[in-house]
């Protein structure tokens, strides 16, 4: 499932709304790769911009959804660059306040896909006590994008792909 470690490799948890961007979708498109855009949380670009490292690797969770849950995983393919959704004027993320001078929001690109065999649902995150730490699991905890341990990460992949 995984590349071999690395010392400098972080590990995130990504939230989409799967009838917006799912896994499958991108898993559907050309070279299968995509820019996460549209992020508008200070918090979640500063992640993008100031930690994700090309390689990183990410649980793709489903969110909104029924059930919301961890559909698979993906990676940090390109580094993060200015969101051009910011500067379309149709795009829902416009924002007038940021140019292409002088870039407000940014985003990476995902990509090499991999959805697991069993999709692992909020509430049986909620269940495992080794997992009982990550941020999606506590009270109050909205952010889109969020720091996981390499533990975490490899239990939920355990988690996905156990037959």
């Amino acid at each position: 499932m995984r590349s071999a470690p690395s010392a400098a490799r972080k590990y995130w948890l990504m939230k989409t709304e799967p009838d917006v961007f799912s896994l499958q979708d991108l898993t559907a498109r050309p070279g299968q790769r995509e820019l996460w855009d549209g992020v508008r949380n200070y918090q979640a670009r500063n992640f993008m911009t100031n930690d994700m490292k090309v390689g990183d690797l990410v649980l793709f969770y489903h969110s909104n959804a029924d059930p919301s849950g961890v559909a698979g995983i993906a990676e940090i393919i390109e580094p993060a660059l200015p969101d051009p959704s910011a500067w379309d004027k149709n795009s829902e993320y416009f924002d007038p306040k940021s140019t292409p001078e002088q870039p407000r929001w940014f985003c990476v690109a995902v990509g090499k896909p991999q959805l697991f065999k069993n999709f692992i649902s909020l509430d049986e995150l909620r269940t495992h006590a080794a997992l009982q730490e990550m941020l999606v699991l506590k009270r109050g905890q909205r952010l889109s994008i969020q720091p996981v341990t390499p533990q975490e990460f490899d239990y939920v992949c355990a988690l996905g792909m156990k037959s």
